[in-house]
């Protein structure tokens, strides 16, 4: 079984979403045309998999980690967009700048999902009036959809991961220095850059954003409660609480009482929130079909490239928690994070088995530096690409949904991720790790 050749269908994936918006872009904003190719690409991978007895491989990944990851995006996306924050002020730095750090702080409490969906709306309705908004959405997706979800399990999901093997809850709270440092010094970039736009923008643009001022109101409080209870539903219903959720031949009841609790919350979210709200909303259901379709092809073709990393892992040399740091962000970018999480977790509890040489503190059965480096850089680097995490492909379709030019897939990469992210995790590596 040669994995370098099973792996050339995920990377031509890669490589389509990368290009396909430059090349047909109108083509490729139909998502029947993603889905036929995503299909396509997925049964060449599942076909091969099959022939060699993996096929088993392909089920897990689609049932045990892509299901739980779209319905979970699913009901926040459904709950989140029956909230409606109506109201219009001046697009100033200022303000932008604390809507950011507002969505920074609660990403850990409502998750990235939850607060980028519930913010985006908003932040969009303030800035209609500016011209230069695109960086705007830029840091958004950093800050909201990433980088401030690292303090709890609820922020993001491949901390939930870490959490289900043994990673304290409360622990997560230690990162307050890393995350203090990330928040600090992007807000303060994006302060400037957005002083800088500001002051580029036509007169009577901002003449008109001062004017049309209303005061902000929230519709669809029901839903604040509904958010509360997908929290609570992702914390109990798990292992930890229902260990036969675990188990193999459980029940199909039992096995996805976390997601069909999930759909429950959000159907009552369809049902009692007033359409007229999601109207307000401009809610529509393209975002979340769009990440639907292109993860399920990203979960199910990078399935040969993980089995990949797994065979590797031990030649790769990694030893020292920056390794794992890069390692683990590098792959985030590019894999999902959330498995990427897991892999190396599991790379790591290898190397201790063998004898690696371990620190003083043991947490979640490795060695708590590395545990560390692996949950930082698995929240941080997801923001590196627009696949790296489940929120960024939604935040960019609803922008684009509201007229804004967002930049491709490699522009993304080369004129944002590498000039302004990547700088900034390589600050945090030098201090923290």
């Amino acid at each position: 079984m040669n994995l370098q050749l099973m792996s050339i269908p995920f990377l031509l994936l890669l490589v389509l979403i990368a290009v396909a918006p430059m090349v047909m872009e109108k083509l490729w904003d139909r998502n029947g045309i993603k889905a036929l190719f995503v299909a396509a690409l997925s049964l060449i991978t599942i076909i091969a998999m099959v022939h060699f007895g993996m096929g088993e491989k392909i089920v897990h990944q689609v049932f045990s980690d892509y299901v739980p990851f779209i319905i979970l995006l699913l009901a926040l996306f459904v709950v989140t967009g029956g909230i409606h924050i109506e109201g219009d002020l001046p697009a100033t730095p200022l303000l932008n700048s604390l809507l950011l750090i507002g969505g920074f702080l609660i990403a850990s409490i409502i998750g990235t999902t939850g607060a980028a969906m519930l913010l985006i709306r908003p932040l969009l309705e303030i800035n209609q009036q500016r011209k230069y908004k695109t960086h705007t959405i830029l840091f958004f997706i950093a800050m909201v959809a990433n980088c401030g979800g690292v303090l709890s399990p609820l922020g993001d999901p491949p901390l939930f991961m870490l959490f289900l093997r043994g990673a304290p809850f409360e622990w997560f709270l230690e990162l307050i220095p890393e995350w203090t440092t990330v928040g600090f010094i992007l807000i303060s970039i994006y302060y400037a850059v957005d002083k800088f736009y500001y002051q580029k923008e036509d007169k009577k643009d901002l003449e008109l954003d001062n004017t049309q001022i209303r005061i902000p109101k929230m519709s669809g409080e029901i839903n604040i409660g509904l958010i509360f209870l997908i929290m609570g539903s992702i914390v109990l219903i798990s292992p930890a609480h229902i260990p036969s959720i675990a188990d193999p031949d459980a029940n199909i009841l039992i096995k996805y009482l976390r997601e069909i609790v999930l759909l429950v919350i959000c159907a009552a979210s369809w049902i009692l929130t007033p359409k007229q709200i999601r109207k307000e909303n401009h809610f529509s259901w393209a975002p979340i079909t769009e990440v639907a379709i292109l993860f399920l092809g990203i979960f199910i073709t990078m399935t040969p490239a993980m089995m990949l990393l797994s065979h590797l892992a031990p030649q790769m040399g990694l030893s020292q928690p920056w390794q794992f740091y890069y390692s683990t962000g590098l792959l985030s970018s590019f894999l999902d994070n959330t498995p990427t999480a897991v892999a190396f977790h599991t790379v790591a509890q290898g190397l201790v088995d063998e004898g690696f040489a371990m620190e003083a503190g043991m947490v979640a059965g490795i060695p708590e530096m590395t545990l560390r480096a692996i949950a930082l850089a698995a929240v941080f680097f997801g923001s590196l690409t627009y696949i790296g995490n489940g929120p960024n492909f939604m935040v960019k379709a609803i922008a684009e949904q509201s007229g804004i030019k967002m930049p491709s897939f490699t522009k993304y990469i080369t004129h944002f991720a590498l000039v302004v992210l990547l700088p900034v995790y390589v600050i945090v590596q030098l201090i923290f790790l």
